[in-house]
């Protein structure tokens, strides 16, 4: 049976701690892939259809921005697996909200673990301001590896 872990981060120092506790953890595994999820950029900003003031951007300014969003998720995957320092570590750039993005990967990559790290907000901001790594651990479709940070912050 081939192994899967799924690393995820978001380019935080705290992040590539957790990448590396995790995998501390992990039985080695057979592939290894550092997946950081950002903002899918909504095509409505560059439509005409609400006959009032007109688009927010140009179809130009929209592609540039996705691009940019794209290539800023790149950079993020590259420095944090090159931070591991493995041999073949695969990378991806996922869009849309991070919680379901990522269990949704992990099923799609038949992920033997999931690594990610946690702030430790405590129970009301938390409540307030969700928990990406609290979605994750109640839906993904693994086991997932949390690493918290010890300073609280």
């Amino acid at each position: 049976m081939t192994t899967t872990a799924v690393l995820c981060t978001d380019g935080s120092d705290l992040a590539q701690r957790a990448m590396a506790t995790g995998r501390s953890v992990l039985r080695p595994t057979d592939k290894v892939i550092v997946v950081t999820v950002v903002d899918e950029v909504d095509p409505i900003l560059a439509a005409d259809g609400s006959g009032h003031a007109g688009p927010t951007m140009s179809n130009t300014e929209l592609r540039m921005l996705q691009e940019k969003t794209r290539s800023d998720g790149e950079a993020i995957v590259q420095r944090a697996a090159e931070g591991l320092g493995l041999d073949d570590v695969e990378t991806r750039v996922l869009e849309g909200r991070p919680g379901p993005a990522l269990c949704s990967f992990a099923e799609d990559a038949s992920a033997t673990a999931i690594v990610m790290g946690t702030r430790g907000r405590g129970r009301l901001k938390r409540a307030i301001l969700g928990s990406v790594c609290d979605y994750v651990v109640r839906n993904a479709p693994c086991p997932v590896i949390v690493a918290a940070d010890a300073t609280g912050t």
